[in-house]
């Protein structure tokens, strides 16, 4: 086993290098945030630097904790790379500790910062995003900003499916504005489609006013109220709009069978949940990846190419794991499958290449 003192120093070298290029994504992300958000709010007067650098600051967590996995790829390609510089894993070696016993420092240090990003970190900055989003929505209210702001509904009824699009909500979800809904019949056939200023959610229906409805074969009708059965409560409605992003770990399993149990799609939800729980693991294949990549003796050369081969190893681990939970999300896949076996595949090619370059 590694002693005390050899793994107290490794794991102090790692945390110090995944902080550092954490905190320096984290600054990059923030300059370019408030740059942006600077251009944004021009010509608005409530918009003042103050408040736009609060803003900015309580959107920042949301996006680094994406890019937490790169930030542990790089700080620990930097940390064995600067170990093996130093001629430290060499000394390391010659005292008969294996690269597999020098591992278990950094391992064990990526597995808490996991389960800490996941347990502590993730609310957090679900929360910051909830406030942001309420902050940028008062501030931006009527401003063309460049983005869609549609909002969609999938529901369920006794009398079929339909979908929902509408431009703004308000009251909770309950009032909507610019309404467009695509009415289908119980066998799944199209039925017809309705237009309308504005919607308003009552017990078991969508009062559709002054809508007009399109059918196929038929000419467009105007008519003063169209009802729409639904099956959706206002803390339904409401929590179809929020992103799975913004919900905090430990209510993502609850909205998902709130979601699901109102007939709505909660595949992104369930996604989410299960790629949160497989981060650790993530992370710990990430520390793998480097380590193959970066154990080469400096005198044998060829550093900058085994540093660039673990850089771009991480860069298509990501690219796989958006491509499967793309699948996830689109329900072709398992929550469980899409999110766990990015995470797995990795950790066991890692550790492979470490076995082959170790052990023969």
């Amino acid at each position: 086993m590694v002693g005390r003192t050899l793994t107290r120093y490794m794991s102090i070298r790692f945390v110090q290098a995944i902080a550092g290029v954490f905190g320096t994504i984290f600054a990059l992300v923030y300059l370019l945030d408030f740059v942006e958000m600077l251009r944004r709010a021009a010509g608005i007067p409530e918009a003042g630097t103050g408040l736009l650098a609060l803003l900015c600051l309580l959107r920042v967590p949301e996006v680094t904790e994406q890019v937490l996995p790169f930030a542990v790829l790089a700080g620990s390609l930097f940390a064995f790379v600067s170990l093996s510089r130093k001629l430290e894993l060499v000394v390391a070696r010659a005292a008969g500790i294996s690269v597999w016993q020098f591992l278990v420092p950094p391992v064990m240090i990526v597995l808490l910062i996991g389960i800490f990003s996941v347990t502590v970190y993730n609310p957090m900055c679900a929360a910051f995003k909830e406030r942001a989003d309420r902050i940028e929505t008062g501030l931006f209210k009527g401003a063309d900003t460049g983005t869609d702001t549609s909002l969609w509904i999938r529901q369920r009824s006794a009398d079929g499916q339909s979908i929902l699009r509408a431009e703004q909500s308000s009251d909770n979800g309950t009032r909507l504005a610019s309404v467009t809904a695509f009415v289908y019949r119980p066998n799944g056939a199209f039925q017809e489609r309705v237009e309308a200023p504005e919607a308003t959610l009552t017990t078991g229906f969508w009062i559709l006013k002054d809508a007009r409805v399109s059918a196929p074969e038929a000419e467009p009708k105007d008519v003063a109220s169209y009802r729409l059965a639904t099956t959706l409560s206002a803390e339904q409605v409401t929590q179809s709009f929020v992103a799975p992003e913004a919900v905090s770990f430990w209510a993502l399993a609850d909205t998902a069978r709130r979601i699901e149990g109102a007939g709505l799609d909660a595949n992104r939800y369930r996604l989410r949940f299960q790629s949160l729980l497989a981060r650790p693991l993530m992370l710990v294949a990430m520390v793998l990846i480097a380590a193959s990549f970066s154990l080469r003796f400096f005198r044998f050369g060829g550093i900058a190419k085994m540093v660039s081969g673990g850089v771009a190893a991480g860069f298509m681990l990501y690219v796989a794991t958006k491509l499967i939970g793309d699948l996830g999300g689109a329900g072709l896949l398992s929550a469980s499958v899409a999110a766990w076996s990015p995470a797995i595949i990795g950790s066991l090619l890692g550790t492979l290449v470490l076995l082959h370059q170790e052990d023969g």
